[in-house]
C-alpha cells in the first residue's frame, strides 16, 4: 500500500544523477513520485533508478518502450526488476507488443503499473498529417485508449485536454497520467495541450506530472507544496 496520497508525479528532467538525487531528496519520498525519463536514465542508468528505490521514492520510468514485441517484453522485465513503480510503452507499438509486455509482468508478485502512451502532448494535429495519421488528434487519442484498455493495461498518458472524451467511454478504473500539466503562472514551454493541475484534477486525470514549475523553482519543495494546497 503506497503512503503517497498526492497525484503530482515530479519530472526529474536532469543531465545528471547529483543534481536529480538532489532535487528528490529535497523533496522527499512521502509528498511526491518521481519520473526518470530518457535523458537521465541514459546518462545516470539503472543504478539510479535502483538508489532511489533503495531511498523509498516511487518511481515512473518513462522510457516508453516500442519496439518489436519481445524486446519490449523483455524491457519491462527489466524494469520491474529494479522495483520502479510505473512504466510505460507507446500504444502505438500495437496489439501483440502491448499483450507481451502485460503478460511479461503477470509473474511479479509487486508488479509495477503498465500504461501506455497514446499521443505526446507536444504534437498537434499538423504534427499528425505530416507523419501520416489521419483523422482527428482525439480520435486518434480515442482509438488508442480503447486499444489499450482491450489489451488489459492500467492505463494511458495522454495530454488532459483528451480527458473527458476518455472518461466518456472507458472507466474510472483506467488510469489516466497527464502530462502538459502548467500551474496557471507558469510558462508553456515545449508543451502545446496543456492544462492547470485543477481542472485536469476535476475533469478524471489521475495523476499529474509536473516539471519544470517545481524542479525550476527557487524552492522546490515549496513550489510542490503550493500546488498540492490549491488541488
Amino acid at each position: 500500500m503506497s503512503k503517497i496520497t498526492s497525484p503530482i508525479i515530479v519530472a526529474l528532467d536532469f543531465p545528471n544523477a547529483e543534481t536529480a538525487l538532489n532535487l528528490a531528496r529535497q523533496l522527499g519520498n512521502e509528498h511526491c513520485r518521481i519520473k526518470i525519463g530518457k535523458e537521465l536514465f541514459t546518462r545516470a542508468g539503472p543504478q539510479l533508478v535502483e538508489k532511489l528505490v533503495a531511498e523509498g521514492f516511487e518511481i515512473f520510468l518513462d522510457l516508453k518502450y516500442h519496439d518489436i514485441p519481445n524486446t519490449v517484453a523483455r524491457a519491462c522485465e527489466a524494469a520491474a526488476e529494479l522495483g520502479v513503480w510505473m512504466v510505460n510503452i507507446h500504444a502505438q507499438g500495437g496489439r501483440n507488443m502491448m499483450l507481451q509486455a502485460r503478460e511479461a509482468l503477470e509473474k511479479y508478485h509487486q508488479r509495477p503499473l503498465l500504461i501506455a502512451v497514446s499521443i505526446l502532448t507536444s504534437l498537434d494535429e499538423n504534427d499528425l498529417l505530416a507523419i501520416g495519421m489521419r483523422g482527428s488528434l482525439e480520435e486518434n487519442v480515442l482509438r488508442l485508449a480503447r486499444l489499450t484498455k482491450a489489451c488489459g493495461l492500467d492505463g494511458l498518458v495522454c495530454s488532459p485536454r483528451e480527458i473527458v472524451p476518455i472518461r466518456k467511454e472507458i472507466d474510472r478504473d483506467f488510469i489516466l497520467v497527464t502530462p502538459g500539466i502548467r500551474p496557471a503562472s507558469s510558462q508553456v514551454n515545449d508543451q502545446k495541450r496543456i492544462m492547470t493541475p485543477q481542472e485536469a484534477l476535476k475533469l478524471g486525470a489521475n495523476y499529474l506530472v509536473i516539471g519544470r514549475p517545481i524542479t525550476a523553482a527557487p524552492h522546490p519543495l515549496q513550489a510542490l507544496q503550493d500546488i498540492e494546497t490549491s488541488l
